[in-house]
């Protein structure tokens, strides 16, 4: 066509530079462009947008601006596409503040009206760098410049907000978006399910599914993955089944998703049957067996201690060309550690660099957690070096092993200086390793240290848990302060946590030698005890209520162990629960 005179028109060539970015060849039309320029046939506004579209596409944004350059210099105007493309370039490319000064001066140069495209192109923008007031003041200015949003529009914002956890203004705006009459669908609806499933409402997620069945929505895979995924990990795997039953009944076939969630479920309530039953059923469906289903079934394998199977199946993957990734290393590195197996732990890891997978940080953490629970401290620190010199970005996780191989070693200085240094590190302490640290303390009689920690945590942002409060609370007691310890019980439950099992046993031991007061275990309330006799006292539980079912469950335990007390308990605040979450390791 070039070498034809007259030179064609413009039109077939854009026609031609569309055709090539229709099949995504997007460098292509750019040198053809360029012909067509030095052999002076003048682009138009199509052919400008197109050139734009593939600069946008390859992230040369500078060009897509230098050709926007070109409308003026022709004497054209750019159109409602050529902003939106430029537009959608930016925000492709993560460019969004960019991607808004185009916008506004579109907006200033008054000749071309942004339509729904331009504004959902942007409101997409603003959702994926998390500025969802700015998307929904959008809507707002749609509606300024009389151009209606749609579906798409409320959908992306709803969505976003759902992700952010923002449940209730998600709401508000799929109120609004009905008012204004419209229609949600599929998108909408499990965009809400996902929402409300992530912060553990299931019955609402129930209640909208029936909602959108009502109103002959159906759900989609993603719709149903999403239900499948929340009642696996609520450890209600009977009823993910019955989705997954659901959705062969309804024509929708189950993904590698679907069944990688249900696999998970099983092993999550430690019924390796019923997961393996799940995973050989992908198995004989060909290629839906992926490296993370695999990842998944060794977990629920490792974590009930059977060590063989999981290798079993992690040998097996190399049958179905599936390359473990570095999360199935770390996951068997972990069984085998776990399982007491250093040695294959030890060649795996070799392995794994072997064939080209670099360990991360979480592998470097497993090794090192392993090597503190085998005493061999001088080895961990030999390791933390090795990370460093490997340039690894050291978490909190990797600097709490570290300190809890030092407390366990004695050397509870060295554990100081280093749990004092992390501020210069810019790592914050997490209320693991706030409690590890209080533990280390307490075992090592400092106790005004370890008190002085707890107090000082929260002001660095780190709420203590139950866990914390236990390890105090005993750390006190073993150290015969008991004033001090039941104080602090008073403060634990007043702030609604539980006395742990470890913790209840302290007190029974006191209460059965006669070491404790049992009226320090509330200032305000009266307990009588009789040896040796029938029932004929009783304490009374006033309005602080300090500890409910806690305290009946070690009078219960004391009462079983010397056979010589009884006692009635009156409350007034109901019962709470017996025993929280266990320290870890014993702390």
């Amino acid at each position: 066509m070039l070498h034809s005179r007259p030179l064609p028109c413009v039109i077939p060539f854009t026609q031609i530079l569309g055709q090539l970015v229709t099949l995504k060849h997007y460098s292509a039309p750019i040198p053809l462009f360029k012909q067509m320029l030095l052999c002076g046939i003048v682009p138009n506004h199509y052919t400008l947008s197109i050139i734009i579209n593939c600069y946008c596409h390859l992230n040369q944004m500078g060009f897509s601006l230098s050709v926007l350059g070109q409308f003026f210099k022709l004497g054209l105007q750019p159109n409602v596409i050529t902003f939106s493309t430029l537009i959608n370039g930016f925000v492709l490319h993560n460019q969004v503040p960019e991607a808004a000064r185009i916008f506004t001066k579109m907006l200033q140069a008054g000749h071309c009206k942004p339509n729904v495209v331009t504004f959902n192109t942007l409101i997409k923008g603003f959702c994926m760098i998390g500025n969802n007031n700015a998307a929904i003041q959008l809507l707002g200015k749609m509606e300024e410049i009389g151009c209606e949003p749609d579906t798409v529009s409320y959908n992306t914002i709803i969505d976003s907000l759902c992700k952010d956890t923002l449940i209730d203004e998600a709401f508000n705006l799929f109120s609004e978006m009905i008012t204004r009459g419209i229609a949600p669908n599929v998108v909408t609806y499990t965009s809400l399910i996902q929402g409300v499933c992530d912060i553990g409402q299931w019955k609402q997620a129930t209640r909208l599914l029936d909602e959108m069945l009502s109103k002959g929505i159906f759900p989609d895979v993603v719709t149903f993955n999403v239900l499948v995924d929340t009642l696996c990990k609520e450890g209600m795997v009977v009823e993910a089944k019955t989705v997954v039953d659901m959705m062969v009944q309804r024509h929708v076939e189950p993904t590698v998703v679907t069944y990688s969630s249900l696999t998970d479920g099983y092993c999550l309530r430690g019924e390796m049957d019923e997961a393996k039953q799940v995973f050989d059923l992908m198995v004989s469906k060909g290629s839906m067996v992926n490296v993370q289903s695999c990842s998944i079934l060794i977990n629920g394998y490792c974590k009930q201690k059977k060590i063989d199977e999981a290798n079993k199946v992690f040998q097996e993957m190399t049958c179905w060309e599936l390359v473990p990734d570095t999360i199935t290393y770390n996951t068997l590195i972990d069984g085998f550690y776990k399982a007491g197996r250093i040695q294959d732990a030890e060649k795996l890891f070799s392995e794994m660099q072997t064939c080209g997978q670099l360990p991360d940080v979480q592998t470097y953490t497993i090794i090192l957690d392993a090597l503190v629970c085998n005493k061999q401290l001088s080895k961990a620190i030999e390791l933390l070096r090795e990370m460093k010199d490997k340039k690894l970005e050291l978490n909190i996780i990797v600097y709490t092993v570290i300190i809890e191989g030092l407390l366990k070693a004695g050397e509870v200085q060295s554990a100081k200086d280093l749990f004092y240094s992390l501020s210069s590190k810019a790592v914050q302490p997490d209320v693991w390793t706030y409690s590890i640290m209080i533990s280390g303390l307490c075992k090592g009689g400092l106790l005004s240290e370890a008190e002085n920690l707890l107090r000082g945590m929260e002001q660095k942002g780190c709420s203590p848990n139950d866990c914390t409060y236990n390890i105090i609370i005993r750390g006190f007691m073993n150290n015969n302060e008991i004033s001090r310890a039941m104080e602090l019980i008073q403060e634990m439950r007043e702030r609604g946590f539980s006395a742990d099992a470890s913790t209840m046993d302290l007190i029974v031991d006191l209460l059965s030698k006669d070491t404790v007061d049992p009226t320090y275990l509330d200032g305000k309330t009266t307990m009588s005890f009789t040896k040796g006799g029938p029932a004929s006292k009783n304490f009374m539980v006033s309005q602080m209520n300090l500890f409910a079912l806690d305290m009946c469950c070690a009078h219960m335990l004391f009462h079983s162990r010397t056979g010589d007390i009884s006692f009635f308990v009156a409350t007034t605040e109901g019962h709470h629960r017996f025993g929280g979450q266990e320290t870890k390791r014993g702390l």
